[in-house]
């Protein structure tokens, strides 16, 4: 069932200035090839708040987002009803960032619900399914805002060679209302979950299973860990896969969307897959050479660019993909 939901505005936040390959090396005390990062995976710079001694965290990334979003739809902060954060970085294990994120907003208490979404780094997605849904079918709640960030580089161990290259700072924020001219609207969703690839790369300390003592330090247990390889063709693979069940889903045609937004992992990956599916690279929106590859943030961060250059127009059709560790992919189809 299609619903009328409409983006009324977004927002986006990168902490500090970016930092460039060369810089990175000197910053985080690494060397890597820049040269494959930069022409494989696509990736000339990021942001990443503690490099530039920056004291900011999630939360700090989902309110400023929020805030960037709520100036460009003219709108205040209380007449938010529904905070929805998406992340597998959130500032606290509990209470949920959303929550944080409405504090911060609203100063206080509001008729307002709150939670987060955490899916590694398809989060975006099922968080934008599960408020679209809410908003449509609850009349208390005009407008809705979901919130994708990530904040992977405050979990990397000193070091580590290959993810600091990848990882990077950043938070979008999509604020959305019910939708009456029949201009916009959420098309639906196609999911897809294999859990027992949980074991693959993620973040295992401070959780019930393994809480954060002196011995998980000195064992260097914590922090983000990648305990196997994962397949190279993985998304190769899915992406296409999925992209076609969700389509024959809502019978829409690949050539009918305007915008496909995937993952920002992997240039030559997204390349790849539009391939694939017979669709022309002009119409993947990539932007890993600005801000790296930011998880939940990913997806909103780009809508959000493509819209401010331009690229992105009311009416059009826009397919999220995103995929994340665990194993979890999402997608979303909407009429922007």
């Amino acid at each position: 069932m299609v619903l009328p939901i409409k983006i009324v505005a977004t927002g986006l936040y990168a902490p500090g200035e970016p930092i460039g390959n060369e810089e990175l090396k000197q910053l985080a005390g690494i060397e890597f090839n820049h040269e494959k990062i930069e022409e494989k995976i696509g990736i000339k710079q990021r942001h990443i708040a503690h490099l530039r001694n920056l004291q900011e965290t999630t939360a700090d990334f989902v309110t400023k987002s929020a805030e960037d979003a709520l100036k460009n739809g003219g709108l205040s902060a209380d007449d938010i009803s529904l905070f929805v954060v998406a992340t597998d970085t959130p500032e606290y294990v509990t209470p949920a960032t959303a929550i944080i994120q409405q504090g911060r907003l609203q100063k206080g208490e509001k008729w307002s619900m709150s939670f987060d979404v955490s899916a590694s780094c398809a989060s975006f997605t099922m968080a934008f399914d599960a408020a679209s849904r809410i908003l449509a079918n609850n009349p208390k709640i005009k407008y809705a805002l979901v919130t994708g960030v990530y904040n992977m580089p405050a979990f990397i161990r000193p070091g580590d060679k290959f993810s600091y290259p990848l990882f990077a700072d950043g938070a979008a924020s999509f604020i959305l209302s019910k939708d009456d001219t029949g201009k916009s609207a959420y098309i639906g969703n196609q999911m897809l979950t294999d859990g027992t690839q949980f074991d693959y790369i993620g973040i295992y300390a401070g959780g019930s299973k393994m809480p954060v003592t002196k011995e998980v330090l000195e064992e260097e247990k914590n922090g983000l860990l990648s305990l196997k390889p994962m397949p190279g063709d993985r998304n190769v693979r899915l992406w296409p896969m999925v992209v076609e069940k969700l389509l024959t889903e809502y019978s829409v045609k690949a050539d009918e969307i305007d915008h496909y937004i995937f993952t920002q992992i992997n240039r030559s990956v997204i390349i790849q897959v539009m391939e694939a599916i017979n669709q022309p690279i002009e119409k993947a929106m990539m932007i890993m050479d600005k801000y790296g590859y930011t998880g939940s943030g990913c997806v909103p961060m780009a809508l959000h660019e493509g819209v401010k250059s331009g690229k992105i127009k009311r009416g059009d059709k826009v397919l999220f993909m995103a995929s994340g560790a665990g194993l979890s992919v999402g997608s979303n189809l909407v009429v922007y």
